[in-house]
């Protein structure tokens, strides 16, 4: 049997998950055309709907990783030549891209600098120029730490209605609020292991009437047999119809996350979040050390650090998960060797772990010759708590 190492999860995800999560998980499986497993169904979705802030018919977890939510967004919405636009500020707009591209789509790139939220104006001169079917946008770029302010994007898509939003959502889900019936849209994916602290497995998606009307009136079949919505969707609606062997035991921990999620409460889910996030900059500046990301477009869940100069990204990842069993992540793409990403997400969101995070960063920066006021960080931490 494998026994693995007694972690704390503060990276890019997977987050820690709550005991009663991992216990459900344990629990004895049933058929996936069970009664009482299509009653557990219906529960699920009707609580990712809440926590998509929807009233979407089509509202379910894919079964496959978050990933596989993005793929089944674009391979669903897209056939061949269909003008898609893409915002790209880091490595899951640069995902998106490649996807529509497989799809045979027409790709349109709007490039922002990896740190800095989308430029609105040079989305609307894409859209002016193509047209598109589909407007893409990472809610929250997991890879560089930014969010993405939604009520500005469909500020600006009132001005081009025929257009479908697509949002990446599986860093922000649950930590954020992401108002899918507020900002209209279209068709939002998420991820079960990072803010709703459930194992890496599902990815939530939810599906507006009107691009389901644009699945259900493509011209060929999509592409991708085991992500056709418009036959996933009969198994999880009131026909029931087979489709594929969904994972039991992960719907089990769906479920457990959810109800979970909603006995704290939305909001004070996003308070949480935002707290502990406030907290941890503040620790961090007092140090001495920059965010990467202005503080308007700082994502509450995953934050960005800037690595100090002369300090070896590796040795110090390396000691927090030998030394204290913390795990974070390094950067990606043209930020590999200057950031640290350090994740605040669902059950891996809390003051202790934002202390003994601080505490631990400044014991190993002392020790590489860094030159640091003692318990700076703590203290700046602990007044936002008080």
């Amino acid at each position: 049997m494998f026994y693995p190492p007694k972690r704390i999860l503060m990276g890019p995800g997977p987050s820690d998950v709550d005991p009663l999560v991992l216990k459900a998980m344990a629990a004895p499986l049933i058929g996936h055309l069970d009664p009482a497993f299509l009653n557990l169904m219906d529960n699920i979705q009707q609580l990712l709907r809440k926590l998509f802030e929807t009233n979407n018919r089509l509202t379910l977890p894919i079964s496959a990783t978050g990933s596989a939510g993005m793929e089944a967004a674009f391979v669903n919405l897209i056939e061949p030549g269909d003008s898609v636009t893409v915002c790209v500020n880091g490595v899951f707009g640069e995902r998106m891209s490649d996807i529509v591209v497989r799809s045979g789509g027409t790709l349109s790139r709007v490039e922002t600098s990896w740190g800095k939220g989308p430029d609105v104006d040079a989305i609307r001169e894409s859209l002016l120029l193509n047209h598109p079917k589909i407007l893409a946008v990472v809610h929250a770029e997991t890879s560089t730490g930014v969010l993405t302010h939604l009520s500005k994007i469909r500020e600006l898509l009132n001005e081009f209605p025929e257009t479908l939003l697509l949002v990446d959502c599986v860093t922000s889900l649950g930590g954020h609020s992401v108002g899918v019936d507020q900002y209209q849209v279209d068709f939002a994916y998420g991820g079960t292991q990072k803010c709703l602290s459930c194992p890496p497995g599902l990815a939530p998606i939810t599906v507006s009437d009107r691009a389901l009307e644009a699945i259900h009136s493509r011209k060929r079949k999509v592409q991708s047999w085991y992500l056709d919505l418009s036959m996933v969707e009969n198994y999880w609606g009131d026909n029931r119809t087979y489709h594929h062997t969904a994972p039991i035991s992960m719907n089990y921990a769906l479920y457990e996350s959810l109800r979970i999620i909603h006995e704290e409460g939305l909001e004070q889910r996003w308070n949480r979040h935002h707290k502990n996030h406030l907290a941890f900059v503040a620790g961090i500046e007092a140090m001495g050390l920059e965010m990467l990301v202005k503080s308007r477009d700082r994502l509450w869940s995953l934050n960005t650090v800037k690595i100090p100069d002369g300090i070896s990204d590796g040795i110090v990842r390396a000691k927090l998960l030998e030394r204290f069993g913390i795990e974070i992540g390094g950067g990606l793409g043209p930020l590999k060797d200057k950031i640290w990403r350090v994740g605040l997400m669902g059950t891996s969101s809390q003051k202790k772990n934002v202390l003994l995070f601080l505490n631990a960063l400044e014991e190993i920066l002392t020790e590489e010759g860094l030159v640091l006021e003692k318990n700076a960080g703590i203290t700046a931490a602990e007044r936002i708590y008080v």
